[in-house]
């Protein structure tokens, strides 16, 4: 599925994957970290994001230590895409390996928490169903968006490698 549309969620510059899988959950099971994530942030984030709700945020989201649970907290909520002006490498490599579409958007200020938003991550095209505003940004490549929609890097190739191996 390419189009996602849901809740926007907004959050600011730099946040990073310390916010988004607390330290100190590091060692339980990530059921229970991921009802942590971003808790330091909006406390109601974990609590209430729901399947296809969009992450907007701005600059360098994910900066910090190179955990992959940060990423996997998103997945795990099945948050629909993460859209931000720019991104922490490790992070969004992480994100796009465990199934998250992140799109980079420089409107992000334009986005206000609540607002409706569709996100067509092959098309480019972002709307605030709210505001009525459309955006075009860089689709991700079909052949990419593949993967994610297979949940993942793993997923896909367990998938891939099944079809070869038949």
């Amino acid at each position: 599925m390419t189009t996602v549309t849901g809740k926007a969620w907004v959050f600011g510059d730099e946040v990073n994957t310390d916010l988004m899988a607390p330290g100190i959950y590091m060692k339980a099971p990530n059921e229970e970290m991921m009802k942590h994530c971003l808790e330091s942030v909006d406390p109601t984030f974990a609590k209430e994001v729901k399947a296809g709700d969009i992450v907007v945020a701005g600059h360098n989201w994910g900066v910090g230590s190179a955990r992959e649970q940060a990423a996997l907290n998103f997945a795990m909520h099945k948050v629909g895409a993460i859209l931000a002006d720019s991104f922490a490498r490790i992070f969004y490599r992480n994100a796009l390996n465990f199934g998250v579409p992140c799109l980079f958007f420089p409107h992000y200020k334009e986005i206000k928490a609540g607002d409706q938003i569709r996100v067509d991550a092959v098309g480019g095209t972002v709307e605030n169903l709210t505001s009525g505003k459309a955006y075009k940004v860089e689709p991700i490549p079909a052949h990419l968006m593949e993967m994610i929609t297979d949940g993942g890097l793993m997923p896909h190739l367990k998938k891939k490698l099944g079809k070869s191996a038949a």
